[in-house]
């Protein structure tokens, strides 16, 4: 899957243990999927998965990994992998955006994704078969990009990576799940909790103020294809100052959270977070007290790459230091009762051991 900042990559064994140990869980929701790294990982293992996100190249991994079943799709995504991967490259668009006013990409790769972008949209597939192919186009830029993982700049120097050949390759595609098909949204997460029942609802919300249009509109680009407008050195889309979120602000955070936990309709709610959000602990349990009993299950994790990298001026120099290199990550259960006394302990804590920084 691609690189992406908040990735619960780590803390997927935790996840996935905690959901298999609550009763009566067949059906998660989850309102803000991201890379759709989780609800892969629990169609993986038999549940029912709607993932939703409002961000259409979020959207489009969640209808690869989670609603595409693989006898519907793989055949032919496999058909298609072989024939894109013989193309030349044909500059456009993007070419001239990502490898010659910026430079996310060498423009030799940046041209074949211009050429490999173009045939699929020649192409007319159906919606699950586009997506899978989408994803295998993304993932396959994101193992040729010149960045540090977020596209809100690209590295002085390129990445070694970013010298090879772009190569397709087919996504990661699951069968169906035991308990029934999933679905992929592309709507706002409080309307999104409004519509879907589920038996639980794992809640991943932004902590900050980083967009991740901002952080991955590169990728929004190349799902959407709609060639915008750009401005400044990282030719972020347009879109990237208008398109708001208010689990974005601190301001409004609390508000819009209070909503969307009056929308669920769910018996458990899981909610990861950290204490670097907006919400502190004592705050995001009495938020989620109203809804039903609260368990947290606390964690000790690496901070975001970079803050490991460290803070530098626009001359790239280094300019300050770094207060910590780690930080406590909280598994809010709610449900209708408590989750035994002993469960945090028998999950696998695979970020626990302290490594020097």
């Amino acid at each position: 899957m691609i690189k992406y900042i908040g990735s619960k990559r780590a803390l997927l064994p935790t996840i996935t243990g905690l959901v298999q140990s609550l009763p009566g869980v067949t059906t998660v929701l989850d309102p803000f999927s991201g890379t759709a790294r989780v609800g892969h990982a629990l169609k993986r293992l038999g549940y029912r998965v709607v993932a939703n996100d409002h961000n259409a190249y979020a959207a489009t991994l969640a209808r690869c990994y989670v609603e595409a079943d693989r006898d519907d799709v793989v055949p032919d995504a496999e058909r298609l992998v072989a024939e894109f991967n013989r193309l030349p490259g044909r500059p456009g668009w993007f070419t001239e955006t990502y490898s010659i006013r910026s430079r996310f990409f060498r423009p030799e790769n940046g041209a074949r994704i211009d050429a490999i972008r173009d045939a699929l949209a020649a192409k007319g597939l159906p919606p699950e078969l586009e997506a899978v192919m989408l994803v295998a186009l993304m993932e396959a830029a994101d193992r040729v990009d010149s960045t540090t993982g977020v596209q809100m700049a690209y590295l002085k120097t390129w990445a070694p990576r970013a010298a090879n050949d772009l190569v397709l390759r087919v996504p990661d595609v699951l069968p169906r799940a035991a308990h029934g098909k999933g679905r992929a949204l592309e709507l706002d997460a409080v309307e999104a909790a409004g519509a879907v029942a589920a038996d639980l609802v794992y809640l991943d919300p932004p902590y900050n103020q980083h967009k991740y249009l901002g952080n991955y509109h590169v990728w929004e680009s190349l799902v959407r294809w709609d060639k915008p407008d750009v401005y400044g050195t990282a030719c972020k889309r347009a879109d990237c100052r208008t398109r708001r979120s208010e689990f974005n602000s601190r301001r409004t955070f609390a508000d819009a959270f209070a909503r969307l936990l009056a929308a669920i309709d769910a018996r458990w709610i899981v909610l990861s977070f950290n204490d670097e959000g907006f919400l502190d602990r004592a705050a995001a349990e009495t938020l989620l007290a109203a809804h039903g009993t609260v368990t947290v299950i606390e964690r000790d994790h690496p901070r975001y790459v970079g803050a490991r990298i460290g803070i530098y001026n626009p001359a790239g120099e280094k300019v300050g230091r770094v207060g910590r290199l780690r930080n406590k990550e909280f598994l809010y259960v709610v449900g209708p009762q408590r989750v035994p006394a002993g469960l945090a302990a028998q999950l696998p804590n695979p970020v626990g051991r302290r490594r020097r920084p």
